[in-house]
Order: structure tokens, then C-alpha cells, then sequence
């Protein structure tokens, strides 16, 4: 039986949110960043897909397998 591994996603912060809505900043925020090129790694999942499709010009997201 072979385990299959989760794939996950690691968010960075690229750009700054200053000077966007204040409903992109709390996004960034509750994606789990909160400086400038902080990474961090969440499940991949619809909501966590539709956070980052809010604030896309804001973050790189590559695909990283746990």
C-alpha cells in the first residue's frame, strides 16, 4: 500500500498591502502572513485557493509536496 503524499501550498508575500482595501489586507492576514516575503505552507484546498485568487497580485504560490 503505498501512501500518497499531500500536496500543500507555499504562499509568499511578494508585494506590499498598503494602499489596497482594507478586505485584501485582512485576506493577506488571514492567509497567515504578515511581513514581506514571509512563506508559509497551507493545505490545498478550495478556500485557501479562493484567498489567494483574491490577493493574486499580491503573493507567488508554488505547489510543495508534504
Amino acid at each position: 500500500m503505498t501512501a500518497r503524499k499531500k500536496k500543500r501550498l507555499r504562499i509568499v508575500l511578494t508585494k506590499s498591502p498598503i494602499g489596497y482595501s482594507e478586505r485584501q489586507k485582512r485576506t493577506v492576514r488571514a492567509l497567515g502572513l504578515r511581513r514581506m516575503n514571509q512563506a508559509v505552507v497551507q493545505e490545498n484546498t478550495p478556500v485557501i485557493r479562493g484567498m489567494i485568487a483574491k490577493v493574486q497580485h499580491l503573493v507567488t504560490v508554488e505547489e510543495v509536496e508534504v
